[in-house]
């Protein structure tokens, strides 16, 4: 299973790039993200009911940390095309509007703040209630969509948490979409700017997404970028296609993370010999 997810999940993540590079119309490339990402779920879900898992452990894994993923940014784009489509003229419209978008994002916070807990503090005594098929608890938070979902490819909780991921996202697009309208407060600016480059920058946000360092590897790289760019005021710009860059590097890829070892070792040796 593990073979045949990051096999879908790796050819999805670069068409989704591609498309990020390539399209200029942002409301068609979003069409095109949400078909692709269709079309990943159903490869997903086909492997499942022909193979099934080969154990509950397995199992649990899926439906609670690699399904999630790719379902998160069908709900994300797809907030987004709403977004998009449905966002209004002028500029304190505009404003009022995203407030109510992020204020949707808080009360769905405030409804399933138990789960929150659960879920973000790694616990993991009820995964079995949570993330095995066939098994649910009406007392612990379960959702309308779970009754008509397919039980088949579904969990009492794997959409929970999807949710709970793409509204991540959704609230680092609203707030930057703010932002970009000057929204954004004075006294809010991190005392720290990124002084290297773009590229050495994208780099170290790689490797940190390909170690899994952020909420145990369930989280997507935009958020991990977004987050950056704000702590250390920098426009990253097409960060995607930065990595496509250093991917195509014939030597040395990872020339910037290089150096930060041979720096630290540096450092290291040098108050040893004090």
């Amino acid at each position: 299973m593990d073979k045949l997810y990051h096999e879908t999940y790796l050819k999805l993540e670069t068409a989704i790039q591609e498309l990020e590079i390539e399209s200029d119309c942002p409301i068609k490339r979003i069409e095109a993200v949400i078909q692709l990402v269709i079309q990943s779920l159903s490869d997903l879900k086909k492997f499942v009911l022909k193979n099934d898992f080969k154990n509950t452990e397995e199992e649990i894994h899926f439906f609670k940390y690699q399904k999630p993923i790719i379902v998160s940014k069908l709900i994300y784009y797809n907030a987004v095309y709403k977004i998009e489509t449905k966002k209004p003229y002028g500029e304190k419209q505009i404003k009022k509007f995203l407030n109510k978008e992020l204020n949707k994002l808080k009360k769905f916070f405030d409804s399933n703040i138990d789960f929150y807990k659960y879920y973000r503090s790694g616990n993991s005594f009820l995964d079995e209630n949570f993330f095995i098929r066939g098994k649910h608890d009406i007392r612990l938070w379960l959702d309308t969509f779970y009754f008509e979902a397919d039980h088949r490819f579904s969990t009492s909780h794997d959409y929970k948490v999807a949710k709970i991921l793409a509204n991540d996202l959704i609230q680092v697009y609203l707030e930057d979409q703010l932002n970009n309208k000057h929204y954004k407060k004075a006294n809010s600016k991190s005392p720290l700017s990124w002084t290297g480059s773009k590229t050495a920058l994208t780099e170290l946000i790689y490797a940190l997404y390909a170690q899994g360092v952020f909420n145990n590897g369930n989280t997507d790289i935009k958020l991990i970028a977004k987050t950056f760019e704000s702590t250390f005021n920098i426009d990253l710009g097409d960060f995607y296609h930065t990595f496509m860059e250093l991917k195509a590097r014939k030597i040395n890829r990872t020339k910037f993370l290089d150096i930060l070892c041979e720096a630290l070792i540096k450092k290291m040796d040098e108050q040893n010999e004090k």
